[in-house]
């Protein structure tokens, strides 16, 4: 049992107090950023492409958007956040075949989730139709949600080799891998959009295209660098019970995600119901890919947290875990400062980065304030679900998403834009109130966490599991 001791005091070496910390994170974080907004990028420039096109093409994929958001992407990229616990855990406690058995049976997994989401997706014009959503805008979307389809599988390998090499801080094969795919849709969604006048659909087919070739440069990379040698990902007889262990946490992990991820989506929703429902939708969706686009620093800073609190969970070091979280969280704080100010500064000309209407682009002038506004707490917001996923304790976050968004948040967005008229501000307002309450209610889990006791837990789960797992 001495290997599942977890150290009370200092954490020894590993422990070099908050600058020898900070070197840490930002390491990881760094990096990340570059990738996480890399393959964000993607899809905001083949919107980007899609609002040239005009208002019409950029209302439909923005609907379909926002529907193949909650209905695919969110709930795989909240389940591939599993392995950030699964995975991190065992880096720290050193069982290295683990991380690639774990991989290997996230794979399987999200494989199986992606063909229900696909005969899904074949039916997002009548189902937009139902809602009640304009009908022109429902045909646009159905055919952007059909070729958004060879899209689904790509993202979730990708998500779960992302979280594969982040969780043993193999970060530059994903920051290269990315910049070359973006730097190759590009061209491609020019060459399909403009060129082969396939319109939207060409767009949704060249972010396909565009996932699959950095699946394909990272799955070289981690199938014959001397890196991954001690962590392959291999099949084995520990695959299929590793398979429950990620539901277990990858369930939880979606919920929690999901429903705040929901909640934006739903938004852009209820924006078709308002009047004059292109130009509420085209608003509030430059808004919402603005404020995702910047999500992924502080969530890179997360990223950080996760890794960095995981591994030494694993490791058994709980003051070293804690002070990760906490100084992460200061990182993070500096640059959504720095982005907020920026943002507010061109809010003059932000407008026209998605199209040359000059009534969109002073909507989103006005809008700007409040964006920036949640940029702020998004930034704290991403920190300590980064901190959730290191420890394993998706559930509490899952709770307080559902409190904070649905409880608080959406009832006073509909509210103020359908009661009190304030039309996209009011659910952007809703939004932002939402998003306040779950950042405080996470910091207060995260500043009562009993970080021995989790420490403890981790290896546990990671040493006492043999007559599921086989530990080497």
């Amino acid at each position: 049992m001495d290997e599942l001791l977890v150290e009370t005091g200092t954490d020894g070496p590993r422990n070099g107090g908050a600058v020898s910390e900070m070197k840490k994170v930002s390491y990881i974080a760094m990096p990340m950023i570059v990738t996480t907004v890399s393959q964000n990028m993607v899809r905001v420039i083949s919107m980007m492409m899609i609002g040239h096109l005009g208002e019409l093409s950029l209302s439909g994929a923005a609907i379909a958007t926002s529907l193949t958001n909650v209905t695919g992407f969110s709930l795989l990229f909240g389940m591939a956040s599993a392995l950030e616990t699964l995975c991190g855990q065992a880096y720290g406690a050193r069982q290295y075949h683990m991380i690639g058995t774990y991989t290997y049976g996230a794979i399987i997994s999200l494989l199986l989730v992606c063909v229900p989401i696909s005969i899904l997706w074949i039916f997002t014009e009548e189902f937009l139709v139902m809602i009640g959503q304009d009908p022109s805008i429902s045909h646009e979307a159905g055919i952007y949600s059909i070729w958004l389809i060879p899209a689904l599988f790509p993202f979730a390998i990708l998500q779960l080799l992302v979280r594969y090499l982040l969780t043993q801080s193999l970060l530059y094969p994903m920051l290269l891998s990315s910049v070359a795919a973006l730097l190759f849709h590009i061209p491609l969604s020019w060459v399909l959009i403009y060129k082969f006048e396939f319109g939207s659909g060409g767009a949704a087919l060249g972010i396909g295209l565009s996932y699959w070739l950095n699946v394909i440069l990272l799955w070289g990379y981690v199938k014959f660098t001397p890196s991954c040698e001690k962590t392959r990902i291999l099949f084995s007889k520990d695959v299929f019970p590793s398979i429950r262990e990620f539901f277990r946490f990858g369930i939880p992990s979606a919920v929690m995600i999901c429903l705040e991820w929901w909640s934006y989506e739903l938004v852009i929703l209820l924006s078709g119901l308002l009047p004059d429902p292109q130009l509420e939708t085209s608003v509030l969706s430059i808004c919402l890919t603005i404020a995702a686009l910047h999500y992924y620093i502080p969530y890179s800073f997360g990223a950080g947290a996760s890794t960095r609190v995981s591994n030494e969970l694993g490791a058994g070091h709980p003051e070293a875990a804690k002070l990760a979280a906490w100084v992460a969280t200061f990182l993070a704080a500096i640059e959504v400062v720095i982005a907020s100010t920026i943002l507010f500064s061109c809010r003059s000309i932000v407008g026209y980065a998605f199209g040359e209407e000059k009534e969109i682009a002073n909507y989103v002038r006005e809008m700007t304030p409040l964006l920036s506004l949640c940029l702020v707490v998004d930034c704290f917001q991403a920190m300590f679900c980064g901190v959730a996923r290191g420890t394993g304790w998706q559930h509490l976050g899952a709770y307080v998403n559902l409190g904070a968004y649905y409880v608080g948040g959406i009832p006073i967005a509909c509210m103020l834009a359908f009661v009190f008229n304030w039309r996209g501000k009011g659910l952007w307002i809703g939004l932002t109130i939402g998003s306040l309450l779950q950042t405080c209610m996470l910091m207060m889990i995260t500043f009562f966490t009993d970080w021995k006791k989790q420490a403890r837990e981790a290896r546990e789960r990671l040493f006492e599991g043999r007559s599921q797992l086989t530990i080497e």
